[in-house]
């Protein structure tokens, strides 16, 4: 929030790793934590996936990865990676040159398995490819599809099992002296992912890209996210992530920036601060949150709103934000601006006053942006 000092007691010490690129957008050393989701639509199916990833861009992905099982899949990437405002990452699982396609198609990045691609000379030709087409790769372990001689060696998925994992893949592709590379080492199980991360932060500086797979639907699947992937990048772990949810991808999005914005790593949007409410509530909190977060998505810049029910809190935490809204009596509220009483204004009229508000002030933040460069 613009009006918070910077304490010491709130800064996180980002872990250090080297940087790479993917397409334009650099991940790994001091570059912004970028947020990522995946399609879910039939990539053969140009259109649909291409509104989607339009879509996944204008709610803040910086990367969207999309599935290539096939060849229909790989031929379609072309035109898709063609018309995406955001660089593509190709999902690869097994098949090599499903790879290989998809690098000559325009992937900014190829998610793969080098364990699973095939024999060397198959990885070889996969890494040439990558080294032709300015492609990079992310290492992708997963708990729930480790190499059997892991299993066997461990018993069970366990955090030295994936760190290990990872570890041979990071050889394979240095051994063909690759470093343009980004890891993860995901688990659905919160303390399994967190483990496996933090093994693996401390074995390698490569770039790590964070996430709990498989998290579940849009509630439980949000809070289990914020669990695993805020501990961790509250360790300073964590140069990507992507929120894996059983929901829209949109929704994927806007939950990896709220975990951010949360731990005040990213800022974008406008952060409503606001009571659960009570029976002192002076309007409607939770029907006038509910409309404000559906009108201000369009609001990129980033900015406080503080909407408050009674004067218990109200004032307090208008004084931190840009803006604040805080219920009194008789059908009206004291608005605040920059933290300080600026006038009442009627609960009525107050939704579409506080919008025109908010889009007053982003337009001026902007502006001084614009003229400060």
């Amino acid at each position: 929030m613009s009006l918070n000092p910077i304490r010491p007691w709130r800064n996180i010490e980002r872990r250090k790793s080297r940087q790479i690129m993917v397409g334009n957008v650099a991940v790994g050393g001091d570059a912004p934590i970028s947020v990522q989701t995946m399609t879910n639509t039939d990539t053969s199916d140009v259109r649909a996936t291409v509104e989607q990833i339009q879509r996944c861009a204008e709610a803040g992905a910086d990367i969207v990865r999309v599935s290539t099982p096939d060849e229909a899949s790989t031929r379609a990437l072309r035109e898709i990676c063609a018309e995406s405002p955001v660089p593509i990452v190709a999902d690869i699982h097994f098949h090599y040159k499903r790879a290989i396609e998809a690098a000559e198609a325009g992937a900014a990045c190829l998610r793969i398995n080098p364990g699973n691609i095939g024999d060397a000379k198959r990885v070889k030709e996969v890494i040439r490819a990558a080294k032709d087409h300015g492609c990079s790769i992310r290492i992708g372990v997963n708990a729930g599809s480790l190499e059997r001689h892991l299993l066997e060696k461990y018993g069970e998925p366990c955090p030295d099992a994936m760190v290990e994992s990872g570890l041979d893949h990071i050889r394979i592709l240095e051994d063909n002296d690759f470093r343009e590379y980004k890891i993860s080492v995901k688990a659905s199980d919160v303390f399994l992912a967190a483990a496996a991360y933090q093994g693996i932060a401390e074995a390698t500086d490569a770039p790590i890209h964070l996430g709990i797979t498989e998290a579940g639907g849009l509630v439980s699947g949000t809070v289990k996210s914020a669990i695993g992937l805020g501990s961790l990048l509250w360790m300073g772990i964590g140069d990507t992530l992507r929120v894996s949810l059983s929901a829209d991808p949109v929704e994927e999005v806007k939950v990896g920036y709220e975990i951010l914005k949360s731990l005040g790593l990213r800022h974008r949007g406008v952060t409503i601060i606001s009571c659960p409410s009570c029976a002192r509530q002076g309007f409607d909190v939770i029907k006038t949150v509910s409309a404000l977060e559906e009108r201000l998505a369009h609001v990129s810049t980033s900015m406080s709103l503080s909407i408050i029910g009674c004067v218990v809190n109200g004032p307090g935490e208008a004084l931190m934000t840009d803006i604040g809204f805080t219920g009194g009596g008789a059908g009206s509220g004291m608005v605040y601006l920059a933290g300080k009483q600026s006038h009442k204004m009627t609960n009525d009229q107050m939704i579409d006053h506080i919008v025109e508000l908010v889009e007053k002030r982003a337009a001026e933040i902007e502006a001084q942006a614009e003229a400060a460069e």
